[in-house]
Formats: C-alpha cells, structure tokens, sequence
C-alpha cells in the first residue's frame, strides 16, 4: 500500500509540474526575423492550440500567424500568434494582429533583442508551438528578468496546499483518530473477552474430560 500511494502521488506530481509548466508565463530572449502565416489544420491536437480571432470562424482549419526569431546562438525558435479570447489559459489576449505587426517592425531593426512572453511547449514531433502574447524591446540578449508573476503565483499556491493540508490534519486529529481508536479499543476488548472466553471453555472442557476420565477409570476398576 505503502508503494501504490507513492506511485499515485508521483502521478499527480507529474501532472501538476506539466500542467503548471505549460500554462504559467515564460519570456524568451530572442531577435525577430520575420513573421509567416500559415494554413494550419489544428483538429488533431486542438487541445494545444487556442481559439481563433474574436469573430472569425471556429473551424478547425485556419489560417495561423507566426513569429520566426533565433536565439542568441543562432537557433530557430518559432511562436505562434493567436487570440487566447476568454478560453483556457486566461491570458485574455484580443491583439494578435496588432502583437503581429509590432513584431515585423522589430524584425527590420537591426540588433533588436526582444523578450517574448509565452505559454505553451515547442514540440516538433506533434508541430505544435507557444503561443505569444507579449513583446517586450530589452538591450541586449545578456539581460535578466526576474519572473515576478510565477514567483508570486506558485509561492500561493503553496501556502494554500499548506493551509489545506493543515486543515485536513486538524480534522483527522479531531474526528477522524477519535472514531480509530475507539474501533481499536473495541477490537481490542472483543479481542480479550474471546480470549477469555476461549480460556473457560477450554477450563471447562478439560474439567469434563477429566471427570469422563475418573468416572470410567473408577468403573474399569469396579
């Protein structure tokens, strides 16, 4: 038992690393080097990808905008630029175009070092992208930026997990040991008054064994 609980709270860790890891905020340093729109069927893996623009159509083919930027070391990194509307991360982002737009006029400057603000995970197996929401010009590809938001935010959440595990100990301690150890002293009395039992009537059955004994013994003799 002991095990399987492990094992199932490791489960549970693991998705709520995975989840957390994927719906909280990260920022990208990064150069812009253009933008793309691409016609994307998303019906596959919808459930990694947002809801299209306010007040187009809910199909799942769309047309999906881009970011293409690099890393300070020249890899690739690629963003995908949708609305997130009132859906699943709340990030309520409505200006994807205008964050398009803002991010082809940081590509035609040079050395423009920008941190992209994203959710989301870059999986090329399954072509799936993080989404941006924000862009943000810094000075240079060395700057740091202290995530304030996911600081803040899993410092509560741990606090609650803390206030909540403190409320369930003090109501195990208060009505749920009680009713165990009342179970267990019953258990333990019914436990002693059978074994008492069990040790009179073996009293009382080897008395009657001892009497047939005596009684035939003494006739045998007659």
């Amino acid at each position: 038992m002991v095990w399987i609980k492990r094992i199932i709270l490791g489960i549970l860790l693991f998705v709520l690393v995975g989840f957390l890891n994927y719906t909280l905020p990260s920022r990208d340093i990064v150069q812009i080097v253009g933008t793309d729109v691409k016609r994307m069927d998303v019906g596959r893996y919808a459930v990694f990808w947002a809801s299209p623009d306010a007040g187009t159509n809910t199909n799942y083919t769309r047309d999906v905008r881009f970011i293409n930027a690099v890393w300070p070391n020249g890899e690739p990194r690629v963003y995908r630029n949708e609305d997130t509307n009132w859906s699943w991360p709340p990030y309520l982002k409505f200006d994807s175009g205008n964050l398009n737009a803002k991010a082809q006029g940081l590509a035609k400057k040079e050395e423009a070092w920008v941190a992209i603000s994203h959710y989301g995970w870059r999986i090329k197996l399954l072509s799936i992208f993080p989404n941006a929401y924000r862009i943000k010009q810094v000075e240079g590809p060395n700057v740091f930026l202290i995530p304030w938001f996911n600081i803040v935010f899993i410092t509560s959440l741990l606090l609650i997990f803390l206030l909540i595990y403190r409320a369930m100990q003090r109501f195990k301690n208060r009505h749920v040991d009680p009713v165990t150890d009342q179970i267990s002293e019953a258990v333990e009395t019914v436990g002693e008054y059978t074994q008492s039992a069990n040790s009179e009537l073996n009293k009382k059955k080897s008395s009657i064994n001892g009497f047939f004994r005596r009684w035939f013994g003494t006739t045998d003799r007659k």
